[in-house]
């Protein structure tokens, strides 16, 4: 049986119906169990399973997200990248849904993720919209770029928001170590793009300047009358 489902799971994968496969798996929970699903989860390979929990719906609650294990997750969220999402929504989604279902299960997901090859740039991806933000908590405790005093610091209470800025609390006050090697990638990816930034908008002036003046009226010179020629005659009679 379960060698069956994960052929027919991985077949509706390569159709394009993930929704199928995940109905397939579901379904096997509902008649089987969740200790079923779980085996089930443990024999798959990485990419379907990746397949499945990154199509999360925030409007749904997704019964795959819920019964995955760290170690099943962690194994599958390293390879996203090669999906070459550079927004990494959906990185973003998936990792919200897993990693903050169970407050007490947290931890064991990072750590699992961060163990595996290409754990620490997962996080990078996931925080790359937020470089500015991170460094700046690095070195402030805070997210707020305008305020660097000690009294500024914010409390893993006041972050509780189940997505970036807990994500990033959690890494830097209970795991450091990942944390160092996180922050520094961000930074240097935030002074990269800033670089990037800087040089588009001075090309983009002199561009503006450059059409300025090709559309500058020209001025219109007025022509130099001749000198007027003098008699010699004239001129000897003077």
């Amino acid at each position: 049986m379960t060698n069956a489902l994960i052929v027919k799971a991985a077949n509706l994968i390569r159709e394009g119906d993930i929704a199928g496969a995940e109905f397939a798996l579901v379904s096997l929970a509902e008649t089987e169990g969740d200790y079923a699903l779980v085996a089930v989860l443990e024999e798959m390979p990485p990419k379907d399973l990746l397949a499945v929990i990154r199509e999360y719906d925030t409007s749904k609650e997704s019964v795959v997200n819920l019964l995955v294990t760290p170690e099943q997750f962690a194994r599958a969220v390293v390879i996203e990248k090669l999906y070459a999402d550079h927004t990494h929504v959906r990185l973003r989604g998936m990792m919200n849904s897993v990693l903050f279902r169970d407050d007490t299960k947290t931890s064991d997901f990072i750590e699992a993720i961060a163990e595996h090859e290409g754990g620490y740039e997962a996080f990078i991806d996931y925080l790359s919209d937020r470089d500015d933000e991170v460094t700046h908590f690095a070195a402030f405790d805070t997210f707020n770029v305008n305020f660097n005093e000690d009294r500024d610091a914010v409390e893993k209470s006041e972050v509780a928001d189940r997505d970036w800025k807990e994500l990033t609390w959690l890494l830097k006050h209970e795991h450091e170590d990942i944390f160092e090697q996180v922050w520094p990638t961000l930074k240097k990816r935030s002074i990269e793009r800033k670089r990037r930034e800087a040089e588009l908008e001075r090309l983009e002036q002199l561009e503006a300047a450059l059409e300025y003046e090709e559309d500058a009226p020209v001025p219109v010179k007025k022509p130099v009358k001749p000198p007027i020629a003098i008699d010699p005659s004239e001129e000897s009679a003077l």
